[in-house]
């Protein structure tokens, strides 16, 4: 995902100082229950498509235009998979970003899925028993997008009752 301008603005003031942001996790399923993954241009790594929300953009707007900035794919969403707090990522120039990431299923209505931005060096539909190499949080997101189940979140630690 390319940096927004407002965080860059942001890095010229407080550096490599580790940053806590919203992000958005899409999974994109078509008709035939494929699931639509981009493969970087930075690092080759096949990935669901994600992206930071601009200041006063809500997470599903974030989501339809991260899919069709990158992909050319016109999607809906339909439901909030999972929230969760991933671990901080230090990136190659020094950034450091931790961020509060919000997932979501969205079914594609449209579009020809290809490279529609120079963050992707490719753009595919696979099936669920094609999965080229994922990271354990994207295999999960896609299970999670598939199941009828609730909102999946991390559950606070044990608290002493009083």
């Amino acid at each position: 995902m390319a940096t927004p301008d407002f965080i860059r603005e942001l890095r010229a003031t407080i550096g490599h100082q580790p940053l806590f942001l919203p992000g958005v996790t899409s999974v994109v399923l078509d008709q035939d229950g494929r699931v639509l993954l981009v493969r970087r241009a930075d690092d080759g790594r096949w990935t669901l498509i994600g992206g930071i929300p601009e200041p006063g953009e809500e997470p599903a707007e974030t989501a339809v235009r991260e899919v069709e900035e990158e992909t050319a794919v016109h999607c809906v969403v339909e439901r909030v998979i999972a929230v969760e707090a991933t671990d901080p990522i230090r990136y190659p120039n020094g950034d450091v970003c931790q961020f509060l990431d919000i997932s979501l299923a969205c079914r594609a209505v449209g579009g020809e899925a290809r490279v529609n931005d120079d963050e992707s060096a490719e753009v595919g539909w696979f099936t669920l028993d094609a999965l080229p190499p994922l990271s354990d949080h994207a295999l999960e997101r896609i299970r999670l997008a598939g199941a009828d189940e609730p909102t999946w979140f991390a559950q606070p630690a044990a608290q002493t009752l009083r």
